[in-house]
């Protein structure tokens, strides 16, 4: 079976931001991750091109909702994750027709199943979210806003509809769901995301509208073309037309459903409750796990277009380095909560840890090895208790990284493991001073200084398999000056396990001093 991990698709209304790119980054990492355990991994993410927010959008700047899509995509959303390094595997949009045709039949289905029937609703609506709001779900406004009803989370204004739509019995689903999140504890993540799903079920669901009948831009609605279906029906089904849905069914039968959803904790709920409901609906199985990662937050705002507290991911790249972003965000931030990016806080972090620790320690080496033994890698003949828990230390960081990435989706705790062992080699090498050893001529004095130069050099192959799904290209710049290529072959080709897998680096290696892996910031 295929290991299935998704992004949210992202609405195309602007470009995208450090949000967007936050839990993007957080799914590649688990993609690469699982591809460097050998498995067959299938990463989806794309665009949700469809709906009020977005025919709005286009008209505010003077195009249709098809050309506007077109544009965000192709010079906004497309480029930034290939200038990130995203390794997906496919890229949905829902104006597709792969998946507009799968869509209709989905809903049809539903429909010809007794699930859908038609009635008229009264109630407030954000068109950023669109989503009808529980009146207490509302703020009241303040300011200019004064007298009105505010979103909670886009803070502005809602909007009072009336329409005659068609809507899914999603309160026949209370109970099943309820079942299904005590049968299954580790369904919504983190802890806290699991709570408030649970609570929110336990008052009781209402019937979902699901189909639009003042505007047209959306999948029509097959058995009355004057409706269109609601935009969250039609993004959420992304998730199954991608992969072969009612068209290639031994794609989707060894792909469906996802491992893991990874989701902004505000469209929790849309993930958690709608579509495991809909997926009972039409008898298919529900997803392994929805997994909901906290907001990006500055100046203790969610960060996003609308506040002004957008931050284009290019803007730090430029700076600090696409790997180094990469690894901020991902180190920094305990996936699951909230959390405060800053400048400051990414430059100190940057400096002490990928520049000191990492950087520094892969510099000293490759150039020792060099200075000593012109550049070829000498065999290790002295070993002793000190290289002994080198190896021990690797061999406790690889379990732990690949236990809290691989299946915890803990990407902080595992790239703190990777750098807890980065920092050990580095004391090793504090305490064993080959610098001095460098000294004693003597063929003991030599044995002892290509031991230690052996065991750091070994240690860092193995750091470069194990970084190699948060940082790649560093990883490979540091697998190329190791002479790992020429010797064991691509860097793609490592798995986690043989990270582990001490002594692959053979001596006679031509290890080369490359440039700085991360240079001094200007």
């Amino acid at each position: 079976m295929t290991y299935y991990v998704t992004t949210p698709i992202y609405y195309v209304n602007d470009a995208p931001h450090l949000g967007h790119a936050y839990t993007t980054l957080a799914a590649d990492v688990l993609a690469r991750w699982h591809r460097r355990r050998g498995e067959d991994v299938w990463f989806l993410t794309g665009t949700d091109e469809h709906g009020q927010k977005i025919l709005r959008t286009a008209e505010a700047n003077g195009v249709g909702p098809k050309e506007w899509a077109d544009r965000l995509v192709h010079e906004s959303w497309q480029p930034l994750w290939e200038h990130l390094e995203i390794a997906n595997d496919d890229f949905i949009r829902t104006t597709q027709q792969r998946h507009t045709d799968r869509v209709r039949e989905f809903v049809q289905d539903l429909h010809d199943r007794g699930e859908i029937y038609k009635d008229s609703y009264e109630g407030p609506y954000c068109v950023d979210c669109e989503e009808f709001k529980l009146p207490g779900e509302l703020l009241d406004g303040e300011g200019e806003y004064a007298g009105q009803k505010l979103c909670p989370i886009h803070k502005k204004p809602v909007e009072l509809l009336k329409e005659e739509n068609y809507f899914f019995r999603l309160s026949a689903y209370t109970d099943r769901l309820l079942a299904h999140y005590e049968a299954n504890p580790g369904f919504i993540q983190p802890e806290s995301a699991r709570n408030e799903v649970v609570n929110f079920v336990r008052q009781g669901l209402q019937d979902l509208s699901i189909s639009r009948s003042t505007f047209d831009w959306g999948v029509k609605v097959p058995w009355d073309e004057q409706h269109v279906i609601y935009v969250w029906i039609d993004a959420l089904l992304n998730y199954a037309t991608a992969v072969g849905y009612n068209e290639n069914p031994a794609k989707f039968d060894s792909t469906f459903p996802a491992d893991v959803h990874l989701v902004g904790k505000d469209i929790l709920r849309f993930h958690a409750v709608i579509w495991p409901a809909m997926l009972l609906a039409n008898g298919l199985p529900l997803p392994g796990r929805i997994a909901a990662n906290g907001w990006l937050l500055v100046g203790g705002e969610k960060m996003s277009k609308s506040n002004l507290t957008g931050v284009k991911p290019q803007d730090l790249t430029a700076h600090f380095g696409v790997d180094a972003y990469r690894w901020y965000f991902l180190r920094a931030i305990a996936f699951g909560q909230d959390g405060s990016f800053s400048w400051e806080d990414f430059s100190a972090r940057y400096t002490s840890e990928l520049a000191n620790d990492y950087g520094n320690l892969a510099s000293r080496v490759t150039a020792m090895v060099g200075r000593y033994f012109d550049g070829e890698l000498p065999a290790a003949t002295a070993d002793g208790e000190a290289e002994r828990a080198v190896r021990e230390g690797l061999a406790r960081a690889v379990a732990e990284a690949d236990r809290r990435i691989g299946e915890e989706l803990d990407f902080q705790g595992g790239i703190l493991a990777a750098f807890d062992f980065v920092k050990q080699v580095n004391g090793y090498l504090t305490e064993q001073q080959p610098w001095k050893v460098a000294k004693d001529p003597s063929a003991e004095g030599r044995a002892r200084l290509a031991t230690i130069l052996y065991t750091a050099a070994e240690s860092l192959r193995a750091v470069a398999v194990l970084l190699d799904p948060v940082m790649p290209e560093t990883s490979g710049k540091l697998w190329e000056s190791l002479g790992a290529e020429a010797s064991l072959g691509a860097l793609a080709d490592q798995r986690i396990q043989d990270a582990a897998e001490w002594g692959r680096l053979p001596a006679g290696a031509t290890v080369t001093k490359g440039a700085v892996l991360f240079p001094r910031l200007s």
